[in-house]
């Protein structure tokens, strides 16, 4: 069961050249995407530079991306901060605005324990309309969400899906056995060895570019061919690598400005790759396409 699909796509926030949120790119980007292999987009995710989005920007941005993809694709809403009152006001207001998901990360900086966290996550599922799908990245938390919190976070009833960050197969393996949620590749360079313990798909930040070859490569998990998957999986690794070769999204942004069309730069703290970055990423992107 993947009930957000098998490629959702983290999608990037463009900006125009003063600095604005370019609504228009934004909703051509989407559907690009979706035609390209995905069957979501998470929207005002990290990848989305969520930290530097206003409310008023975020709840735009959710608007757009629905009506840019309609009932082809799933919008899933970045809603969380590392407030709990903020993160629920901002879930009841996208689910008034029909989105299909929440994204919910773990309380950042804070450091919560895991009653903590159980009770942040707990508050936004209570105020959602729709499915949760948690977030686990302890690399950018500080806060590990255990196995036993995910089992019981499971309990309720709209809380379905885990984004998968954690980086540790052997705790993969065990939250997959012990937890009821469909389990979501958060990190691209694992997204065949997470599906090989049972995750049913990915939130990529690569997909941008490489979203048919990634939707390719889990159509051959599902039915089976794991070699056919591998190859795949390894043509991608240096598209992998440049991705994440500086702080995300400044070399995806870079490569869409080449590859596609031009999002602008992120946002201060972040700043435009540097060229050789780029070059290196366009360059490894033509390679797997050939």
């Amino acid at each position: 069961m993947a009930p957000f699909g098998h490629v959702i796509t983290a999608i990037v926030t463009p900006f125009t050249d003063d600095g604005e949120v370019d609504y228009d790119t934004f909703t051509r980007l989407c559907s690009h995407l979706v035609g390209h292999g995905s069957d979501g987009l998470v929207v005002a995710g990290t990848t989305g530079e969520s930290p530097t989005l206003s409310d008023d920007e975020k709840l735009a941005l959710f608007r757009a991306a629905i009506d840019a993809v309609g009932d082809r694709a799933n919008v899933i809403a970045g809603t969380s901060t590392y407030d709990t009152a903020h993160s629920v006001r901002l879930t009841e207001a996208a689910c008034e605005l029909g989105v299909d998901g929440i994204l919910a990360v773990t309380p950042y900086y804070s450091k919560p324990d895991q009653r903590g966290i159980t009770r942040h996550f707990t508050a936004m599922a209570d105020a959602s309309s729709v499915p949760l799908m948690l977030y686990n990245i302890p690399g950018r938390t500080a806060r590990l969400v255990e196995v036993a919190t995910l089992v019981e976070l499971a309990g309720h009833e709209r809380i379905v899906a885990v984004k998968d960050a954690v980086e540790d197969l052997g705790f993969s393996t065990r939250q997959h056995a012990s937890a009821d949620l469909a389990v979501y590749s958060g990190a691209d360079i694992y997204n065949l060895p997470l599906a090989a313990v049972g995750a049913v798909g990915v939130v990529s930040v690569a997909s941008h570019l490489v979203g048919d070859e990634i939707s390719a490569m889990l159509a051959l998990v599902r039915s089976g061919d794991l070699q056919g998957a591998l190859a795949i999986h390894e043509s991608l690794i240096p598209v992998y690598d440049a991705c994440f070769a500086e702080p995300s999204p400044q070399p995806l942004k870079g490569a869409l400005g080449v590859l596609w069309d031009g999002v602008g730069v992120p946002r201060l703290p972040l700043v435009e790759a540097e060229p050789e970055t780029v070059d290196a990423l366009v360059a490894a992107v033509r390679a797997v396409k050939g």
